[in-house]
């Protein structure tokens, strides 16, 4: 294998240096389950040092997590972090609300989009970027009804097997 250009060695299946220091601390699955994902994109998130403590620890929860407008910002409700015991008395509330760090053009096209088109924002992942700053990957969705979710899994179903007996016969 060749090595990065900025030396640091190989680079297993030519992943960016970005990937490669993506440290995942929570992942929303049932999201790709019950909506469909328009458009995602990453945004920042405002934090006490002993969240950041606990997340390190890749403890953390954005099963149910949404995100709307509150006072001119965007916040995650819903979500948790549970304390992290050393820090004793200057701990945080494990289920606060938790703001995001959006540019105002970003923030001026999810809050339009949730507004006119009825769309949700749902966090997809939280994780740590290349700059060890921590960062949630927002979605804008539409919610699925229980017709589609099955129709969707039916669909999926089909491809798995379809690739399967397709390698099996080449």
């Amino acid at each position: 294998m060749a090595q990065s250009p900025k030396g640091g060695g190989q680079n297993p299946k030519n992943k960016t240096r970005r990937e490669l220091a993506r440290k995942l601390v929570a992942e929303n699955r049932q999201a790709r389950r019950n909506y469909e994902i328009i458009d995602d994109i990453e945004v920042g998130i405002v934090l006490t040092g002993s969240e950041v403590k606990s997340l390190r620890e890749g403890r953390a929860n954005i099963a149910e997590a949404y995100a709307r407008e509150e006072h001119g910002q965007i916040v995650m409700v819903n979500s948790t972090i549970p304390i992290y015991p050393p820090a004793g008395q200057f701990n945080h509330e494990p289920g606060r609300k938790r703001v995001l760090l959006v540019k105002k053009r970003e923030y001026n096209r999810l809050i339009g989009a949730v507004e006119r088109e009825g769309r949700t924002m749902v966090p997809l992942e939280l994780y740590f970027g290349p700059t060890g700053m921590a960062k949630i990957k927002l979605a804008l969705a539409t919610g699925r009804k229980a017709p589609d979710k099955r129709d969707v899994e039916k669909k999926r179903d089909w491809d798995r097997q379809k690739g399967r007996l397709l390698r099996g016969r080449g």
